[in-house]
C-alpha cells in the first residue's frame, strides 16, 4: 500500500496594496509541480486590492488593521496570532508596508522572505528608484532576502538587474523592476519549499553550501 504524499509546505503572504507580486505567486502556485501551497493572505489594510486577488483564487484572507491598535506591540500580537492560526512554513512579505519589530522578526527567523526594489545592500528603505537616478548608478534591480532584525538587511538569496536607459524616470524604473520581481519571487519561494535554501547566522545556505553571493537572474532566468 502506497504511503500518502507528504503535505506541501504552507505559505502565508502578507500584503498592503495592489498585490501584483501576490498574483505572480498565485499563478506560480497553480503549476502542477509547484512545491508549496498558499494557505492564507493577510493585510494591515482592509482596502488592499491584494485581498480581492486572494479571494478570487479561493485563498483564505484576514485583516489586522494597524489603525485598530494603540501600539505596534498590540498590532503585532494580533498579527502573530493570525499567522500562528494558519501554521505556515513560510511567511512571504509581498508589499507589506509595516516595519516589524525585533521580537516579531526573531519569532519567525528563517521562515520569512521579503522582496526589495534595489540591489541590496544599496538603497534600503523607500524611494529606491529615485535614489538610484539621483546617484547616477549604472545598474538597478531587485533583491529577495531573508528577513532579519535589520531593515532590508537580511542575507540576500537572489537578485535581478534591470537595464538603465538615459531617459529613465522613477516611474519607468519601477515598472522594469516590478517585471523582474514577478519572475524572481516565485523562483525563490519554490527553492524554499523544496528545502534548497536555509538561513544561517548571517548567511544563506543553498543546497547545503554557503552562498557566497546572491543568485542572479540574467535574461529572465536564474543561474544556479
Amino acid at each position: 500500500m502506497n504511503a500518502d504524499p507528504a503535505p506541501l509546505p504552507r505559505i502565508l503572504v502578507l500584503v498592503s496594496g495592489n498585490g501584483t507580486n501576490l498574483q505572480a505567486l498565485i499563478d506560480a502556485s497553480r503549476e502542477r509541480d509547484f512545491p508549496g501551497q498558499i494557505v492564507a493572505v493577510g493585510s494591515n489594510r482592509p482596502d488592499a486590492f491584494a485581498l480581492e486577488r486572494a479571494a478570487q483564487a479561493h485563498i483564505d484572507t484576514f485583516v489586522v488593521n494597524h489603525k485598530d491598535y494603540g501600539s505596534r506591540e498590540e498590532f503585532e500580537g494580533a498579527l502573530m496570532a493570525e499567522i500562528r492560526r494558519h501554521n505556515p512554513d513560510l511567511v512571504v512579505l509581498a508589499g507589506f508596508m509595516r516595519i516589524l519589530t525585533t521580537d516579531f522578526v526573531r519569532a519567525l527567523r528563517g521562515t520569512m522572505l521579503n522582496i526589495h526594489p534595489s540591489l541590496l545592500p544599496k538603497y534600503t528603505g523607500l524611494n529606491t528608484h529615485q535614489r538610484v537616478l539621483d546617484a547616477g548608478d549604472p545598474a538597478h534591480g531587485v533583491s529577495v532576502h531573508f528577513v532579519t532584525e535589520e531593515l532590508d538587511g537580511g542575507p540576500v538569496v537572489a537578485q535581478a538587474e534591470v537595464t538603465m536607459d538615459p531617459d529613465d524616470t522613477a516611474e519607468s524604473l519601477a515598472e522594469k523592476v516590478q517585471q523582474k520581481e514577478h519572475l524572481l519571487y516565485p523562483i525563490v519561494v519554490r527553492w524554499f519549499c523544496e528545502g534548497r535554501i536555509h538561513l544561517g547566522s548571517d548567511y544563506v545556505l543553498f543546497d547545503g553550501e554557503l552562498l557566497s553571493k546572491p543568485m542572479r537572474l540574467p535574461d529572465d532566468r536564474v543561474t544556479h
